[in-house]
Protein backbone atom coordinates (compact mmCIF):
# COMPACT_ATOMS: atom_id res chain seq x y z
CA UNK A 1 0.00 0.00 0.00
CA UNK A 2 2.58 2.61 0.56
CA UNK A 3 5.13 1.21 -2.78
CA UNK A 4 5.57 4.41 -4.73
CA UNK A 5 3.00 4.98 -7.86
CA UNK A 6 5.50 5.06 -10.29
CA UNK A 7 3.16 6.09 -12.89
CA UNK A 8 3.02 9.57 -11.06
CA UNK A 9 6.77 9.91 -10.60
CA UNK A 10 7.28 12.53 -13.17
CA UNK A 11 4.12 14.42 -12.86
CA UNK A 12 4.95 17.89 -11.67
CA UNK A 13 3.42 18.96 -8.77
CA UNK A 14 2.39 22.07 -8.57
CA UNK A 15 2.40 24.19 -5.44
CA UNK A 16 -0.62 26.14 -5.15
CA UNK A 17 -3.13 25.67 -7.96
CA UNK A 18 -7.01 26.49 -7.52
CA UNK A 19 -9.80 24.21 -6.38
CA UNK A 20 -11.78 24.28 -9.69
CA UNK A 21 -14.45 21.29 -9.90
CA UNK A 22 -17.46 21.34 -12.53
CA UNK A 23 -19.61 23.18 -10.40
CA UNK A 24 -16.87 25.81 -10.26
CA UNK A 25 -16.80 26.01 -14.08
CA UNK A 26 -20.85 25.57 -13.92
CA UNK A 27 -21.45 29.08 -11.43
CA UNK A 28 -18.59 30.68 -13.40
CA UNK A 29 -20.63 29.83 -16.88
CA UNK A 30 -23.99 31.15 -15.35
CA UNK A 31 -22.63 34.04 -14.07
CA UNK A 32 -21.13 34.93 -18.17
CA UNK A 33 -25.00 33.45 -19.42
CA UNK A 34 -26.42 35.80 -17.35
CA UNK A 35 -25.37 38.77 -18.63
CA UNK A 36 -24.90 40.45 -15.80
CA UNK A 37 -20.84 39.89 -14.86
CA UNK A 38 -19.90 42.99 -11.92
CA UNK A 39 -21.29 42.95 -8.57
CA UNK A 40 -25.19 41.96 -8.24
CA UNK A 41 -26.35 38.63 -6.82
CA UNK A 42 -23.61 36.35 -6.80
CA UNK A 43 -21.84 38.89 -4.59
CA UNK A 44 -24.19 39.33 -2.13
CA UNK A 45 -24.52 35.22 -2.41
CA UNK A 46 -20.98 34.84 -1.38
CA UNK A 47 -21.09 37.30 1.38
CA UNK A 48 -23.93 35.75 3.24
CA UNK A 49 -22.27 32.16 2.57
CA UNK A 50 -19.16 33.64 4.52
CA UNK A 51 -21.12 35.57 6.83
CA UNK A 52 -22.74 32.48 7.78
CA UNK A 53 -20.26 29.87 7.78
CA UNK A 54 -17.92 32.43 9.99
CA UNK A 55 -21.40 33.01 12.27
CA UNK A 56 -21.15 36.92 11.64
CA UNK A 57 -23.99 39.73 10.98
CA UNK A 58 -22.46 40.56 7.86
CA UNK A 59 -19.38 40.15 5.21
CA UNK A 60 -18.30 42.58 2.47
CA UNK A 61 -16.72 41.17 -0.68
CA UNK A 62 -13.99 43.70 -2.13
CA UNK A 63 -11.81 43.07 -4.74
CA UNK A 64 -8.35 42.16 -2.98
CA UNK A 65 -7.48 41.59 0.94
CA UNK A 66 -5.52 44.14 0.38
CA UNK A 67 -7.92 46.69 -0.36
CA UNK A 68 -10.22 45.23 2.38
CA UNK A 69 -7.55 46.40 4.95
CA UNK A 70 -7.10 49.77 3.50
CA UNK A 71 -10.67 50.26 3.63
CA UNK A 72 -10.89 49.08 7.47
CA UNK A 73 -7.93 51.64 8.26
CA UNK A 74 -9.32 54.21 6.13
CA UNK A 75 -13.01 54.19 7.92
CA UNK A 76 -10.98 53.80 11.35
CA UNK A 77 -9.31 57.65 10.61
CA UNK A 78 -5.72 56.17 10.83
CA UNK A 79 -3.47 58.72 8.95
CA UNK A 80 -0.35 60.12 8.59
CA UNK A 81 1.27 60.85 12.26
CA UNK A 82 -0.58 57.16 13.17
CA UNK A 83 1.23 54.36 14.22
CA UNK A 84 0.13 50.73 13.50
CA UNK A 85 1.68 47.55 14.81
CA UNK A 86 2.08 44.42 12.72
CA UNK A 87 4.27 41.60 12.83
CA UNK A 88 7.82 41.71 11.35
CA UNK A 89 7.10 38.03 9.79
CA UNK A 90 4.27 39.07 7.36
CA UNK A 91 3.34 39.29 3.50
CA UNK A 92 4.88 43.03 2.92
CA UNK A 93 0.90 44.07 2.29
CA UNK A 94 -0.21 44.09 5.98
CA UNK A 95 2.62 46.83 6.64
CA UNK A 96 1.87 48.71 2.91
CA UNK A 97 -1.59 49.55 3.37
CA UNK A 98 -0.20 51.45 6.41
CA UNK A 99 2.07 53.07 4.47
CA UNK A 100 -0.62 54.18 1.81
CA UNK A 101 -2.44 55.87 4.37
CA UNK A 102 0.80 57.73 5.73
CA UNK A 103 0.84 56.09 8.89
CA UNK A 104 3.95 54.82 10.13
CA UNK A 105 3.83 50.36 10.76
CA UNK A 106 5.79 49.39 13.49
CA UNK A 107 7.17 46.36 13.53
CA UNK A 108 7.04 43.48 16.26
CA UNK A 109 8.72 40.14 16.55
CA UNK A 110 6.68 37.28 16.31
CA UNK A 111 6.59 34.00 18.78
CA UNK A 112 7.70 30.81 17.75
CA UNK A 113 4.39 29.99 16.16
CA UNK A 114 4.27 32.20 13.70
CA UNK A 115 2.11 34.72 15.07
CA UNK A 116 2.45 38.29 16.59
CA UNK A 117 4.06 38.29 20.50
CA UNK A 118 1.45 39.99 22.52
CA UNK A 119 4.95 40.86 24.98
CA UNK A 120 6.09 42.35 21.99
CA UNK A 121 3.03 44.49 21.42
CA UNK A 122 2.86 45.70 24.39
CA UNK A 123 6.06 47.43 24.58
CA UNK A 124 5.26 49.04 21.04
CA UNK A 125 2.31 50.98 22.03
CA UNK A 126 2.65 54.53 22.01
CA UNK A 127 0.26 57.59 22.53
CA UNK A 128 0.44 57.16 18.90
CA UNK A 129 -0.87 53.59 18.34
CA UNK A 130 -4.11 53.31 16.63
CA UNK A 131 -4.38 49.87 15.50
CA UNK A 132 -3.07 46.26 15.96
CA UNK A 133 -3.03 44.14 12.95
CA UNK A 134 -2.95 40.16 13.95
CA UNK A 135 -1.77 37.95 11.18
CA UNK A 136 -2.81 34.43 11.19
CA UNK A 137 -0.14 32.96 9.72
CA UNK A 138 -0.59 29.72 7.82
CA UNK A 139 -4.01 29.70 9.20
CA UNK A 140 -2.57 29.46 12.51
CA UNK A 141 -4.73 32.10 14.97
CA UNK A 142 -3.15 34.55 16.93
CA UNK A 143 -3.57 34.54 20.90
CA UNK A 144 -6.87 36.83 20.45
CA UNK A 145 -7.59 36.72 24.26
CA UNK A 146 -3.71 37.49 25.30
CA UNK A 147 -4.36 40.52 22.60
CA UNK A 148 -7.61 42.07 23.77
CA UNK A 149 -6.48 41.79 27.42
CA UNK A 150 -3.46 43.98 26.47
CA UNK A 151 -5.58 46.83 24.34
CA UNK A 152 -8.35 46.64 27.30
CA UNK A 153 -5.73 47.47 30.19
CA UNK A 154 -6.64 50.51 32.25
CA UNK A 155 -3.17 51.61 31.33
CA UNK A 156 -3.23 50.98 28.16
CA UNK A 157 -6.62 52.84 27.39
CA UNK A 158 -5.10 55.87 28.99
CA UNK A 159 -2.68 56.21 26.53
CA UNK A 160 -4.94 55.84 23.54
CA UNK A 161 -5.79 58.91 21.91
CA UNK A 162 -9.18 59.34 19.88
CA UNK A 163 -8.20 61.28 16.52
CA UNK A 164 -12.36 60.98 15.50
CA UNK A 165 -15.77 60.18 17.03
CA UNK A 166 -14.96 56.78 15.69
CA UNK A 167 -11.86 56.43 17.85
CA UNK A 168 -13.73 58.28 20.65
CA UNK A 169 -16.47 55.89 20.70
CA UNK A 170 -14.57 52.57 20.17
CA UNK A 171 -12.12 53.54 23.23
CA UNK A 172 -9.15 52.06 22.71
CA UNK A 173 -6.83 50.35 19.88
CA UNK A 174 -8.43 48.66 16.89
CA UNK A 175 -7.84 45.15 16.23
CA UNK A 176 -7.46 44.72 12.85
CA UNK A 177 -7.41 40.50 11.86
CA UNK A 178 -5.09 40.26 8.68
CA UNK A 179 -6.48 36.48 7.92
CA UNK A 180 -6.07 35.82 4.36
CA UNK A 181 -4.92 32.74 5.37
CA UNK A 182 -6.86 31.40 7.99
CA UNK A 183 -10.47 30.64 6.65
CA UNK A 184 -11.71 27.74 8.32
CA UNK A 185 -10.02 28.24 11.49
CA UNK A 186 -11.04 28.76 15.09
CA UNK A 187 -9.90 30.21 18.35
CA UNK A 188 -11.83 29.18 21.49
CA UNK A 189 -14.76 27.70 19.66
CA UNK A 190 -15.50 31.54 17.51
CA UNK A 191 -14.35 30.73 13.55
CA UNK A 192 -11.75 33.24 13.15
CA UNK A 193 -13.64 36.02 11.11
CA UNK A 194 -15.35 36.43 14.81
CA UNK A 195 -12.36 37.26 17.10
CA UNK A 196 -11.65 40.63 16.27
CA UNK A 197 -13.10 43.89 15.96
CA UNK A 198 -12.52 43.16 12.00
CA UNK A 199 -11.24 40.14 9.81
CA UNK A 200 -10.14 40.30 6.65
CA UNK A 201 -10.00 37.17 4.70
CA UNK A 202 -7.98 36.67 1.22
CA UNK A 203 -9.50 34.71 -1.86
CA UNK A 204 -6.68 34.98 -4.34
CA UNK A 205 -6.04 32.51 -6.70
CA UNK A 206 -3.67 30.95 -3.91
CA UNK A 207 -6.38 30.80 -1.12
CA UNK A 208 -8.43 28.10 -0.14
CA UNK A 209 -11.44 29.58 -1.08
CA UNK A 210 -10.95 31.93 -4.28
CA UNK A 211 -12.94 34.12 -6.38
CA UNK A 212 -9.19 34.73 -8.81
CA UNK A 213 -8.63 37.72 -6.92
CA UNK A 214 -10.79 39.21 -4.35
CA UNK A 215 -11.28 39.96 -0.36
CA UNK A 216 -13.99 40.26 2.35
CA UNK A 217 -14.43 42.22 5.77
CA UNK A 218 -15.86 40.31 8.67
CA UNK A 219 -18.01 43.17 10.85
CA UNK A 220 -17.59 42.00 14.69
CA UNK A 221 -17.03 45.83 16.06
CA UNK A 222 -18.25 45.66 19.75
CA UNK A 223 -21.64 47.84 20.92
CA UNK A 224 -22.79 50.60 20.00
CA UNK A 225 -21.40 50.19 16.76
CA UNK A 226 -24.00 48.71 14.33
CA UNK A 227 -22.12 46.31 11.87
CA UNK A 228 -24.81 46.44 9.74
CA UNK A 229 -24.68 50.43 9.36
CA UNK A 230 -21.20 50.12 9.30
CA UNK A 231 -21.44 46.92 6.19
CA UNK A 232 -23.45 49.14 4.69
CA UNK A 233 -21.50 52.47 4.88
CA UNK A 234 -18.20 50.81 4.00
CA UNK A 235 -20.02 48.75 1.00
CA UNK A 236 -20.76 52.52 -0.28
CA UNK A 237 -17.10 53.20 0.34
CA UNK A 238 -15.81 50.51 -1.63
CA UNK A 239 -18.08 51.75 -4.51
CA UNK A 240 -16.40 55.02 -4.98
CA UNK A 241 -18.98 56.47 -2.59
CA UNK A 242 -22.03 56.04 -5.13
CA UNK A 243 -25.28 55.59 -3.56
CA UNK A 244 -26.25 53.45 -6.28
CA UNK A 245 -23.91 50.36 -7.55
CA UNK A 246 -24.12 49.52 -11.29
CA UNK A 247 -26.92 46.41 -10.83
CA UNK A 248 -29.65 49.21 -8.91
CA UNK A 249 -28.92 51.31 -11.53
CA UNK A 250 -29.43 49.36 -14.09
CA UNK A 251 -33.01 48.87 -13.27
CA UNK A 252 -35.80 50.91 -15.02
CA UNK A 253 -35.80 54.25 -14.01
CA UNK A 254 -32.84 53.88 -11.53
CA UNK A 255 -30.53 55.75 -13.05
CA UNK A 256 -30.75 58.60 -10.44
CA UNK A 257 -27.65 58.47 -8.10
CA UNK A 258 -25.27 60.40 -5.97
CA UNK A 259 -21.73 60.24 -5.23
CA UNK A 260 -21.79 61.27 -1.07
CA UNK A 261 -18.03 60.28 -0.09
CA UNK A 262 -14.71 60.44 -1.70
CA UNK A 263 -14.64 56.77 -2.17
CA UNK A 264 -12.61 54.04 -3.44
CA UNK A 265 -13.32 51.84 -6.87
CA UNK A 266 -13.09 48.38 -4.87
CA UNK A 267 -15.72 46.25 -5.70
CA UNK A 268 -15.63 42.40 -6.82
CA UNK A 269 -17.86 41.11 -9.69
CA UNK A 270 -20.40 38.55 -9.67
CA UNK A 271 -17.98 36.61 -12.41
CA UNK A 272 -15.16 36.73 -9.67
CA UNK A 273 -17.40 36.11 -7.00
CA UNK A 274 -18.73 32.48 -8.82
CA UNK A 275 -16.26 30.83 -8.43
CA UNK A 276 -15.92 31.29 -4.65
CA UNK A 277 -19.64 30.76 -4.25
CA UNK A 278 -19.11 27.29 -5.69
CA UNK A 279 -16.39 27.04 -3.40
CA UNK A 280 -17.90 28.10 -0.15
CA UNK A 281 -20.61 25.54 -0.78
CA UNK A 282 -18.04 22.48 -0.45
CA UNK A 283 -15.79 24.01 1.93
CA UNK A 284 -16.89 23.01 5.09
CA UNK A 285 -17.64 19.03 4.23
CA UNK A 286 -14.88 18.90 1.24
CA UNK A 287 -12.16 21.37 0.65
CA UNK A 288 -11.36 21.83 4.46
CA UNK A 289 -11.39 18.06 5.38
CA UNK A 290 -9.00 17.25 2.22
CA UNK A 291 -6.42 20.05 3.58
CA UNK A 292 -6.53 18.53 6.77
CA UNK A 293 -5.22 14.90 5.35
CA UNK A 294 -2.37 16.27 3.27
CA UNK A 295 -1.76 18.22 6.37
CA UNK A 296 -1.70 15.58 8.05
CA UNK A 297 -0.39 12.80 6.10
CA UNK A 298 2.62 15.11 6.76
CA UNK A 299 3.23 15.49 10.26
CA UNK A 300 2.69 11.87 10.32
CA UNK A 301 6.00 11.74 7.89
CA UNK A 302 7.88 14.45 9.51
CA UNK A 303 7.36 14.66 13.16
CA UNK A 304 9.18 11.47 13.44
CA UNK A 305 12.41 12.87 11.94
CA UNK A 306 14.90 14.56 13.74
CA UNK A 307 16.12 16.78 10.93
CA UNK A 308 12.66 18.42 10.54
CA UNK A 309 10.11 20.79 12.74
CA UNK A 310 6.83 20.72 11.65
CA UNK A 311 4.31 23.30 12.49
CA UNK A 312 1.99 23.99 15.05
CA UNK A 313 -1.56 22.22 14.99
CA UNK A 314 -2.50 20.86 18.23
CA UNK A 315 -3.81 23.06 21.01
CA UNK A 316 -6.70 22.87 22.52
CA UNK A 317 -8.30 26.39 21.73
CA UNK A 318 -7.12 26.37 18.22
CA UNK A 319 -7.74 25.10 15.01
CA UNK A 320 -6.19 25.55 11.92
CA UNK A 321 -7.37 26.63 8.66
CA UNK A 322 -4.30 24.48 6.68
CA UNK A 323 -3.35 27.02 4.65
CA UNK A 324 0.32 26.47 4.42
CA UNK A 325 2.64 23.67 5.53
CA UNK A 326 5.41 25.91 6.92
CA UNK A 327 8.28 22.79 7.49
CA UNK A 328 11.06 24.35 9.32
CA UNK A 329 14.37 22.29 8.79
CA UNK A 330 16.69 21.93 11.92
CA UNK A 331 20.18 23.52 11.42
CA UNK A 332 20.39 24.43 8.06
CA UNK A 333 21.20 27.86 6.99
CA UNK A 334 19.81 30.18 4.25
CA UNK A 335 22.12 28.87 1.59
CA UNK A 336 21.78 25.60 2.50
CA UNK A 337 17.71 25.91 2.47
CA UNK A 338 18.49 26.96 -1.52
CA UNK A 339 20.05 23.90 -2.34
CA UNK A 340 17.41 21.90 -0.79
CA UNK A 341 14.71 23.79 -2.60
CA UNK A 342 16.35 23.36 -5.93
CA UNK A 343 16.88 19.42 -5.69
CA UNK A 344 12.95 19.13 -4.88
CA UNK A 345 12.46 21.29 -7.91
CA UNK A 346 14.66 19.37 -9.51
CA UNK A 347 12.24 16.48 -8.85
CA UNK A 348 9.50 18.27 -10.38
CA UNK A 349 7.74 19.73 -6.83
CA UNK A 350 7.33 22.65 -6.58
CA UNK A 351 7.76 24.21 -2.92
CA UNK A 352 8.03 27.72 -1.83
CA UNK A 353 9.04 30.46 1.44
CA UNK A 354 6.44 31.95 3.85
CA UNK A 355 7.56 34.67 4.36
CA UNK A 356 10.67 36.79 3.80
CA UNK A 357 10.78 39.08 7.29
CA UNK A 358 9.51 42.45 6.50
CA UNK A 359 12.72 44.37 7.47
CA UNK A 360 14.83 42.15 4.54
CA UNK A 361 12.85 43.97 1.90
CA UNK A 362 13.99 46.80 0.19
CA UNK A 363 10.81 48.90 0.40
CA UNK A 364 11.29 48.24 4.35
CA UNK A 365 15.16 48.02 4.64
CA UNK A 366 15.08 51.07 3.22
CA UNK A 367 13.06 52.96 5.54
CA UNK A 368 15.18 52.15 8.26
CA UNK A 369 13.60 48.86 9.66
CA UNK A 370 16.26 46.11 10.70
CA UNK A 371 16.33 42.41 11.47
CA UNK A 372 17.66 43.39 15.11
CA UNK A 373 14.00 44.01 16.39
CA UNK A 374 12.42 40.09 15.10
CA UNK A 375 15.34 37.95 15.63
CA UNK A 376 12.23 35.05 16.05
CA UNK A 377 10.83 35.90 12.97
CA UNK A 378 14.15 35.88 11.06
CA UNK A 379 14.84 32.26 12.80
CA UNK A 380 11.51 30.80 11.60
CA UNK A 381 12.45 32.36 8.34
CA UNK A 382 16.04 30.83 7.89
CA UNK A 383 15.07 27.15 7.42
CA UNK A 384 11.50 27.40 6.42
CA UNK A 385 10.40 25.64 3.53
CA UNK A 386 6.28 25.21 2.87
CA UNK A 387 4.96 22.11 1.34
CA UNK A 388 2.24 22.16 -1.11
CA UNK A 389 -0.92 21.76 0.45
CA UNK A 390 -4.62 21.48 -1.51
CA UNK A 391 -7.58 18.88 -1.87
CA UNK A 392 -6.49 17.74 -4.80
CA UNK A 393 -2.90 15.87 -3.82
CA UNK A 394 -3.70 12.31 -3.69
CA UNK A 395 -1.76 10.31 -0.93
CA UNK A 396 0.62 8.65 -3.74
CA UNK A 397 1.61 12.38 -3.95
CA UNK A 398 2.06 13.39 -0.65
CA UNK A 399 4.09 10.22 -0.05
CA UNK A 400 6.15 11.09 -3.03
CA UNK A 401 6.71 14.73 -1.86
CA UNK A 402 7.96 13.41 1.87
CA UNK A 403 10.26 11.11 0.27
CA UNK A 404 11.28 13.82 -1.84
CA UNK A 405 11.99 16.42 0.69
CA UNK A 406 13.66 13.64 2.88
CA UNK A 407 16.44 12.77 0.08
CA UNK A 408 16.78 16.21 -0.95
CA UNK A 409 17.73 17.50 2.72
CA UNK A 410 19.36 14.28 3.74
CA UNK A 411 22.16 14.98 0.07
CA UNK A 412 22.38 18.63 1.37
CA UNK A 413 23.39 18.26 4.81
CA UNK A 414 25.58 15.01 4.26
CA UNK A 415 26.99 16.57 1.25
CA UNK A 416 26.52 20.39 0.75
Amino acid sequence: MNHPDHSEENVPIPFSPPYIDDNVIGEVVAALRSGWITTGARVQDLERLIAGYVQVEKALAVNSATSAMLLCLHWFGIGPGDEVIVPAYTYCTTALVVMHLGAQPVMVDVSPDFTIDPAQIRKAITSKTKAIIAVDLGGWPCDYDAIYNLVNEKTIKEKFVPANECQEKLGRVLVLADAAHALGASYKNKMIGACADLTVFSLHAVKNVTSAEGGVICFTMPAPFDNAALYAQLRLWSLNGQTKDAFAKSTAGGWRYDVVYPGFKMNMPDVLAAMAVAQMKVYANKILPERKRVFETYVDFFSELENFIVPPFIHPEKQSSYHLFPLRIHGIDDEQRAHVIEKIAAEKIAVNVHFVPLPLLTVFHERGYTMEICPVSYQLYANEISLPIYPQLTESQCRRICRVVLAAVQSTIHHG
